[in-house]
Parts: structure tokens; C-alpha cells; sequence
């Protein structure tokens, strides 16, 4: 039986899962972000307590389809763009239709109303975000990073940085140098 569970999108959140669920004594396989896959069926007082539990964490147990799918949905991104070693090379649209098996104009459309954001923006979104982490980090230059993300060069990964973020990949490279010599001057 498989469980889905909003807002699971960290190695942390797992472990708040795993005991939870060690703690009522529950039997499980694998598990995943924003799911958990339970080797019994679950009574409903049992339920009810994992449920309870969950939400003290800041997590939610979830029944309904559409937004078990958008949890889904988000989860994929998180995971291709966070934790992923390589960003799959076909497009995002594909890759997600693949993963979930459902057509992507459909999920594109449930994410959007959802969500209030369009799917492919979100993963505008946390591309950036990782942008910057790795631009934070400073282990790897623009080409590599854009490279690891999927982009198709450096002036698209630039383009984008600053549309959303309103500064250039290198600016805000400097922004973190500065802010970096002004703590040690100190």
C-alpha cells in the first residue's frame, strides 16, 4: 500500500517519516519524497495517528488524486534539479510525461491551477535556485553549471538568471564575493 505525503521533499523529511512510522509499529519498503510505500494495510486508528503525527512535522497525508499528482509532480522537479547527479537530457515536458505516465498538456494544466504557477515557470524557478546555490558554492564555472542543468548555453542560463532574478549570474557572483570580504575585514 502506498502512502502520499505533501511537503516531503527532503533527506530530513524521510527520516520524520521512518520514525513515525517506526514508532506506530508500521512495516515499510521504500521510501521516497512524497511517498512511502507500507508492507500492511493501515487500520483506520492507525491512520488517523500517522496522519496527526505527520502534520506536528509540518507534513500531510494525502487521499486525493489530483493533488497526490501535483505533489507528484513537484517532487519530480525537486529530484531532477536537486538531487539528481545528471539532468535528464530530454526535454522536461517528456521527462515528466515518461515519470508519471500521463500526457504533459494535462499535467501542465492540473499544476497550473493548482499550483498557481505554470509548470514550466516552477522549473524555471528551482533551476535558478540551484543556479545560485552552485554559483554560491563556487566549485563548478557558468559553462558547468549550465552544462548540469540542462541548458543549451551559457547566454540561456544567463538570460533566464537575470529575468527572474534581475541581476547576471556574475553580478551576483561578485555580490556573494563582497559580502564575503566584508565579514572577514571585520
Amino acid at each position: 500500500m502506498k502512502l502520499y505525503i505533501k511537503y516531503m521533499v527532503s533527506i530530513r523529511c524521510k527520516m520524520i517519516v521512518k520514525q513515525e512510522l517506526e514508532k506506530l509499529g508500521l512495516a515499510y519498503g521504500i521510501i521516497d519524497l512524497g511517498e512511502v510505500e507500507i508492507k500492511q494495510s493501515l487500520e483506520s486508528k492507525q491512520h488517523e495517528k500517522l496522519k496527526i503525527a505527520l502534520q506536528k512535522a509540518g507534513l500531510e497525508l494525502m487521499d486525493d488524486k489530483k493533488a497526490i499528482l501535483i505533489e507528484k509532480i513537484k517532487n519530480i522537479v525537486i529530484e531532477m534539479i536537486h538531487y539528481a547527479d545528471d539532468f535528464p537530457l530530454q526535454k522536461n515536458s517528456n521527462y515528466l510525461s515518461e515519470k508519471l505516465n500521463h500526457n504533459y498538456t494535462y499535467l501542465s494544466s492540473l499544476f497550473s491551477e493548482a499550483a498557481g504557477i505554470n509548470l514550466e515557470q516552477y522549473i524555471i524557478a528551482h533551476k535558478i535556485e540551484k543556479v545560485k546555490e552552485l554559483i554560491i558554492y563556487d566549485e563548478l564555472n557558468l559553462t558547468e553549471i549550465s552544462y548540469r542543468l540542462g541548458y543549451k548555453s551559457v547566454s540561456h542560463l544567463s538570460s533566464q538568471f537575470k529575468k527572474i532574478t534581475g541581476l547576471t549570474p556574475s553580478f551576483f557572483k561578485q555580490l556573494k564575493e563582497k559580502r564575503r570580504n566584508a565579514i572577514e575585514n571585520q
